[in-house]
């Protein structure tokens, strides 16, 4: 299937690494020029390498997500440098599970404010990509913790919050054209991962989770990427406000 997102623009936060690497791939792969940020300049600088091995235009740069200003101005450089802004992708995460505050903090900062801020900036790209074109996407990644709840979490409450504003972002730009859409992960495997370090650390752990799945394993980075970049192309044009969830069947409740 064309997505038809040849020529088009994306931009990924957080994209030198697991998910975000791999959205960002696959994007490349289907034609799209990628714009991407992280913390470290030799993951930045090796990320959009490869991409431009894959035959697009791509561009990158070293962002502190936490740093409102910085975040915002990599957005716009990112439009201005590779011609528009058909795509944005709120990848980056804290990863932080804690209850104190300063985990509360960190989520906030780089989860929730991470994607306002990322939007607010980009907004007036999509706007006039989706008056051009007919479609722009905003796509932010949440997680399955966002439904589950067995102790305060700095986590899985940010994550629900994120869907809630997602929501209302869909709801006031449809219209206009410009969409917005959740995925939520299930537990995702790669190496240097949050999974790849409990494999190493906590192997009984990691078992156990392998075996809460129906599926008996866990995703991998890129069938996360297939679907994020499935829902950010014009073919998802009608879907617009949903959390889509890629778990494998692991979590119990139903999804309406």
């Amino acid at each position: 299937m064309d997505l038809q997102l040849k020529g088009k623009t994306a931009v990924v936060t957080g994209g030198t690494r697991g998910i975000g690497r791999a959205i960002a791939e696959t994007f490349a792969d289907e034609g799209a020029n990628v714009a991407i940020c992280a913390r470290n300049a030799d993951q930045v600088a090796e990320t959009v390498k490869a991409l431009e091995g894959r035959g697009v235009k791509a561009w990158g740069q070293v962002v502190d997500i936490a740093d409102g200003p910085v975040l915002q101005g990599f957005v716009r450089k990112a439009a201005e440098t590779l011609g528009g802004l058909d795509v944005l992708v709120s990848n980056a995460s804290a990863l932080v599970q804690g209850n104190a505050e300063s985990d509360w903090q960190a989520m906030f900062d780089i989860d929730m404010l991470g994607a306002v801020r990322t939007w607010e900036a980009a907004k007036p790209f999509l706007t006039d990509a989706a008056a051009k074109n007919g479609d722009a996407a905003f796509i932010i990644t949440s997680s399955v913790s966002a439904v589950n709840s067995d102790n305060p979490s700095s986590y899985g409450a940010m994550k629900a919050a994120l869907i809630h504003f997602a929501k209302g972002v869909a709801r006031s730009n449809a219209a206009g054209k410009v969409r917005c859409n959740v995925v939520s992960p299930g537990t995702v495997y790669f190496d240097d991962g949050v999974w790849g370090n409990v494999k190493r650390n906590m192997p009984g752990f990691f078992d156990q989770m392998i075996k809460r799945n129906p599926t008996g394993r866990m995703a991998t980075p890129e069938e996360i990427a297939a679907a994020t970049v499935f829902l950010a192309s014009p073919r998802s044009a009608f879907t617009t406000g949903i959390n889509m969830i890629v778990d494998g069947a692991i979590t119990q409740r139903v999804n309406y």
